[in-house]
């Protein structure tokens, strides 16, 4: 998987026209969507690419969306990839429970509000990307404690060597307050 990849919205329903639905209402707001068909489609892709969020019917043949949610939120690298759960109107009230017992983030009935299904969307998406900022700014003031930690070490190596270099010690000294001066700018 590419670091820089936009991650996804992953839509799942047995039915073509509820996942045209899905890319319509969607579509305006850029991002890329994969379509599965099934519980088991929806766990491959989840294998192949990252997602910002999944819409997820629940009455499905086969696996169905409890018995997906389940499998995804018990795989590391999906746990905590936010569920929306998408269900008929008229399906058993304890459908609403089950979901969000199973994991799910949130839970709409069909036929569903397009403005609301896409501000829910968008705010999975937002989060998302905040999360991704938050790991590289992680990544690269793990990678300037590492280059610290190295520079400090050749610090002291050269202060154990006779006679001690002072302008050496001094060059290094710089680059540690620039290095330091760089990763308080973060």
């Amino acid at each position: 998987m590419i670091a820089d990849e936009r991650a996804g919205i992953l839509l799942v329903d047995d039915l073509e026209d509820n996942l045209t639905a899905l890319e319509a209402v969607l579509g305006s707001l850029n991002e890329p969507m994969v379509r599965a068909r099934s519980g088991e489609e929806a766990m491959n892709a989840l294998l192949l690419r990252r997602f910002a969020v999944i819409l997820l019917d629940i009455r499905m043949p086969g696996m169905d969306g409890f018995e997906t949610a389940a499998n995804i939120k018990r795989l590391d690298r999906t746990k905590d990839v936010p569920i929306i759960f998408l269900t008929g109107a008229d399906e058993e009230a304890g459908y609403a429970f089950r979901g969000y017992a199973t994991g799910a983030a949130d839970y709409l009935a069909k036929p569903f509000d397009p403005w609301v299904l896409r501000a829910k969307v968008n705010v999975f998406l937002e989060l998302h990307r905040k999360n991704q900022q938050l790991e590289a700014l992680l990544a690269r003031e793990q990678a300037d404690f590492g280059e610290l930690s190295r520079r400090l070490a050749v610090m002291e190596a050269r202060l154990s060597e006779e006679p001690v270099d002072v302008a050496v010690l001094k060059e290094e000294a710089g680059k540690l307050r620039r290095l330091l001066s760089r990763t308080r700018s973060h």
